[in-house]
């Protein structure tokens, strides 16, 4: 099973962000990328989207984020689908141009097992010896944010 960590972040927002993800423990592959006004939620929803689209096979995505962890964890993609894409306030569900495309993703590999999210997170990283050097997310983050916009 690969393991996946994931992260996403903004300076403000909304304001400028950046998302990256790398496979533990050699951090490698990995991508970033970033959107000039965007929010932190957005940017971790990328992340895992788009560490799902490079790689293939069985994978753990780790997150610190409980709105992409608990929805998977909880399973609230299926009310939200179910109800048109409507929350329980029956108000369109936010960044659905991300959740829709990461959701099915998720569901074509149910036949596989699915992708199980770990919401430990940080505190995982921390335990694995040596993965927060190789694994540089926040590193990876900072220089997206400095970089601006463009993607990997």
């Amino acid at each position: 099973m690969t393991v996946i960590y994931t992260d996403g972040a903004c300076a403000g927002n909304p304001g400028p962000g950046g998302w990256a993800w790398a496979v533990a423990p050699e951090g490698s592959p990995r991508g970033s990328g970033g959107a000039a006004r965007t929010t932190n939620q957005r940017m971790e929803l990328q992340a895992v989207l788009e560490a799902l689209r490079a790689m293939d096979g069985d994978v753990t995505i780790v997150s610190d984020s409980t709105y992409v962890v608990n929805c998977f964890r909880d399973r609230w993609w299926v009310k939200w689908k179910a109800n048109g894409w409507r929350n329980s306030k029956k108000e369109p569900v936010a960044n659905t141009d991300l959740w829709m495309p990461l959701v099915d993703l998720v569901q074509q590999r149910q036949d596989r097992g699915g992708v199980p999210f770990d919401e430990e997170g940080r505190q995982r990283a921390a335990r694995v010896q040596g993965v927060e050097q190789q694994v540089d997310l926040q590193g990876l983050l900072l220089g997206r944010l400095a970089a601006g916009p463009a993607r990997d």
